[in-house]
């Protein structure tokens, strides 16, 4: 398990339409799970990028674990990623040429640093069943509910056994039920492979479940 750690966090995206982002300090112990809310625009999915590698801070330190996020290099960025950070996303983000199978198994397919070999199958398999999707294997996405293509969304960032799970709006094309299923899906998942859960949310109605929430307001100053 993996802990985060922020501190001084500065970011600005450039262009027509700047947007500057501070963060004075964030903490998530190893195992949390934690929910982020707050207003739409005001930078919780940069938040998330900013975690995950795919951007760099201007200024501050990200740390994940032992690792200091923002003094890896590209190549490095890409192999934390793949390999301590899970993400699922709004839009589920599945290919709809792939089986469901071959979705959840997709880090292998798109790094060569990791193996794709039988214990990588077997591992999606036990995850797709975990989660009920067992004889469902080789099916399109297109023939999955939308409860289902989250679930495949799900085991996919569990597949490399991520130290840290992040999940940016994961409910916000489901219904009442399906948002709720989805979280007890995320919380329970966390909690079984032993990984810190970083989710960004907007609807208040799913927040009883987690330990702790953090109001992005409280986090994010000097914004531009």
């Amino acid at each position: 398990m993996s802990g985060i750690d922020i501190h001084g966090l500065e970011f600005e995206y450039g262009g027509q339409s700047t947007f500057r982002l501070q963060i004075r300090e964030l903490r998530l112990e190893p195992g949390e799970c934690v929910a982020i809310v707050g207003p739409s625009g005001s930078g919780k999915s940069t938040l998330l990028n900013l975690v995950a590698g795919t951007l760099l801070p201007a200024v501050g330190d990200i740390r994940v674990g032992d690792i200091r996020v923002n003094a890896l290099g590209e190549t490095e960025r890409r192999r934390y990623r793949v390999g301590q950070v899970g993400q699922v996303f709004q839009a589920f983000e599945l290919l709809e040429y792939l089986t469901v199978k071959e979705n959840v198994l997709l880090p292998r397919y798109i790094d060569p640093s990791t193996p794709l070999d039988a214990d990588a199958r077997q591992r999606a398999s036990e995850l797709l069943a975990s989660v009920g999707l067992a004889g469902k294997e080789s099916r399109r996405p297109s023939r999955l509910s939308h409860g289902e293509r989250q679930r495949v969304a799900v085991c996919r960032a569990l597949l490399n056994r991520p130290s840290l799970l992040l999940a940016d709006e994961p409910t916000g094309n489901l219904d009442q039920d399906n948002k709720q299923n989805v979280v007890k899906l995320l919380i329970e998942q966390a909690r079984a492979h032993a990984s810190t859960l970083l989710m960004v949310t907007h609807d208040r109605s799913l927040l009883d479940s987690f330990e702790r929430i953090v109001d992005f307001n409280d986090l994010a100053w000097d914004k531009a």
